[in-house]
């Protein structure tokens, strides 16, 4: 039997995510474009796929949040630092999907770009904050990332809490610039069906009341009341039912469908990581998931998002600039729930707890575009060195 091969690889939180970061050049030559043997080997990096769904034998985490891979590279991309791409691996299936972005591993690509030399020395202060420009790949799309550093250090540490994450650290803004997805059969447009609320008919569950956007990442937005819950669910409450689950995966099938991201309803297994199926509620007094209490007057709505097949334990990044640019313009479904009207930022509650995001829309001959949409995380290195692959 071979050695296993080792590969210089650096283990990250971003915001409420964490994942397993390379430099492109350190990747297997292989490995270094897309293709079978980049996610044949993040596969195995990771731990999937595992039928007992543990990752026990990779650096996964057994959840959507901690089943995730980074590559990161120079930018080829005029007055940009850096490449960002990221692999969605999938816990059970032999599947990377490439198909979004993280938002939250997002917080991090900053820092480790700094620290690997990825970004030109003169663009980064001794003190002060770093602007790191950066390509996400995935989407085209580019995210400004404003990193703290201190005596010539990525600044980690901080008094930042993000709900989601136990400890504090050091803020980190990011900004989403135009963050309207472009994905392929989407028409290009923020809303594809051409309506801020849609009728959706779903076999077996009926026809629901849904807004389709394409920012940050393509999400599917539905009223909480409408499946039958209120908004202030947490994980136990649907990742235990089955057919809960069932629903909201059928619901996630049929929005791609309409937004033109599959060409049959049998096809989402291919595009695991996106769209996002989401649903929203009115401001309630509730209690999240480490037992704060979160009053109906702190937040402006309620929201509860699906990742991968389960009900997430705080707020994907991506969706949450879907929720902030979706909340800025007036009569999509997240609009309403937050009281309608116009406005320029959101703070929403999630199972962990709220968070605030803004965005700044605009309506030009009819169609809507979102300049940028902005929200703080944080990101620190949990280990860095080598992990270990089984050639």
């Amino acid at each position: 039997m071979k050695p296993q091969i080792r590969i210089p690889a650096t283990y990250m939180r971003g915001g409420t995510s964490k994942g397993v970061f390379f430099n492109l050049l350190d990747l297997p030559e292989a490995a270094q474009v897309p293709g079978a043997a980049r996610d044949a080997l993040l596969l195995r990096v990771i731990g999937s796929p595992d039928p007992y769904e543990k990752q026990i034998d990779g650096m996964g985490g057994a959840t959507s949040s901690t089943s995730k891979t980074v590559i990161l590279s120079r930018s080829s991309k005029a007055d940009h630092d850096v490449d960002y791409l990221f692999g969605q691996v999938s816990i059970d299936r032999p599947f990377v999907d490439w198909s979004g972005n993280c938002g939250n591993l997002s917080a991090a690509v900053g820092s480790f770009a700094i620290s690997q030399g990825l970004v030109d020395a003169a663009r980064v202060p001794r003190n002060g904050v770093a602007v790191v420009r950066i390509w996400q790949a995935n989407i085209g799309k580019t995210i400004i990332a404003h990193v703290p550093m201190t005596d010539g250090e990525v600044q980690e540490t901080g008094d930042f809490e993000l709900d989601g994450v136990t400890f504090p650290a050091a803020e980190v803004q990011l900004e989403f610039l135009n963050p309207a997805a472009d994905e392929e059969g989407a028409g290009g447009s923020m809303f594809p069906s051409g309506q801020l609320v849609d009728e959706l008919q779903v076999p077996g569950i009926g026809t629901l009341r849904a807004t389709l956007i394409n920012a940050g990442i393509p999400t599917v937005f539905v009223n909480a009341a409408d499946l039958g819950y209120t908004g202030t669910e947490l994980q136990g409450d649907i990742n235990g039912d089955p057919r809960a689950l069932a629903k909201l995966e059928a619901i996630r099938a049929h929005g791609a469908l309409r937004m033109g991201l599959i060409s049959r309803v049998d096809d989402p297994e291919l595009r695991q990581h996106t769209p996002k199926v989401a649903f929203v509620a009115a401001p309630a007094d509730h209690v999240s998931s480490s037992g704060k209490k979160v009053s109906k007057e702190s937040v402006d709505l309620l929201v509860r998002a699906v990742s991968m097949g389960k009900l997430h334990h705080a707020m994907m990044g991506t969706a949450a600039v879907a929720i902030g640019t979706a909340a800025a313009i007036p009569g999509t479904l997240v609009n309403l729930a937050a009281g309608g009207g116009e406005r320029e930022s959101v703070v929403f509650g999630h199972p962990s707890g709220t968070l605030r995001v803004g965005a700044q829309a605009r309506q030009e001959a009819g169609e809507w575009s979102v300049t940028k949409a902005i929200m703080s995380r944080s990101a620190r290195v949990l280990m860095e060195g080598w992990v270990r692959v089984p050639q």
